[in-house]
């Protein structure tokens, strides 16, 4: 198992972040070595500016949080995002689509995301917001984003009634297996909640209280 500080998305997605916020960011994600940071697409190049010279990979978020633009939107945010240095995507997918069964809108999207990231060696987390769906619609949105090569699935934007809980992660764990990988996001603000989303299959941790959580470790 890896140090826990490596499995952090130490991440700022708050609508009234300012680039002094954003700097602050990447400086404790030096600091503590974390994994990434998980910025606004506007911020990634402030961003890799920050962590120049460093292994912090920059994710960005696309559609987000609602998962409702355009597909072709979407794609282009997540080309500009990698354009200016993004090494991963966290991309909200249509909850509507999957809702209403129309799977193969769901799919393609994610596939499309997936090839434009891909085409700069960038990696995808497809985040299904688990709160606004049921079971079913949890493993339908796994099986899509494995069938669309998708490298992650994460629970949650963090901006929903609810972010991951341990019985979402534990499902979401049973329905993918080791076919993809597991970011648990929304919520987790302390070391026995993040081990346990670790312990329960979760490969990632998207945080904003990150610092904290390593502080309570000393």
């Amino acid at each position: 198992m890896k140090p826990l500080n490596k499995y952090f998305d130490h991440t700022n997605l708050k609508p009234t972040a300012s680039e002094a916020d954003i700097i602050r960011l990447c400086q404790e994600a030096k600091k503590y070595d974390f994994y990434a940071v998980c910025v606004h697409g506007s911020y990634v190049p402030l961003a890799v500016k920050e962590l120049e010279g460093t292994d912090i990979k920059v994710a960005a978020v696309v559609g987000f949080p609602l998962g409702m633009a355009a597909s072709g939107a979407k794609k282009y945010e997540t080309v500009l995002a990698c354009d200016h240095g993004a090494d991963e995507i966290d991309m909200v997918i249509n909850i509507g689509a999957l809702k209403e069964g129309r799977y193969d809108y769901v799919r393609e999207e994610i596939k499309e995301i997936v090839m434009a990231a891909g085409f700069h060696k960038a990696i995808v987390k497809v985040i299904l917001e688990t709160c606004l769906l049921t079971d079913d619609e949890i493993v339908k949105g796994c099986q899509l984003a494995i069938e669309a090569g998708a490298s992650y699935v994460k629970t949650s934007t963090g901006f929903s009634s609810a972010g991951a809980t341990p019985r979402i992660v534990a499902l979401m764990k049973e329905t993918v297996g080791d076919q993809i990988l597991i970011k648990a996001s929304g919520g987790i603000r302390d070391v026995l909640a993040t081990k346990e989303m670790l312990r329960l299959g979760a490969n990632r941790i998207g945080a904003s209280a990150s610092v904290a959580i390593m502080e309570a470790l000393k």
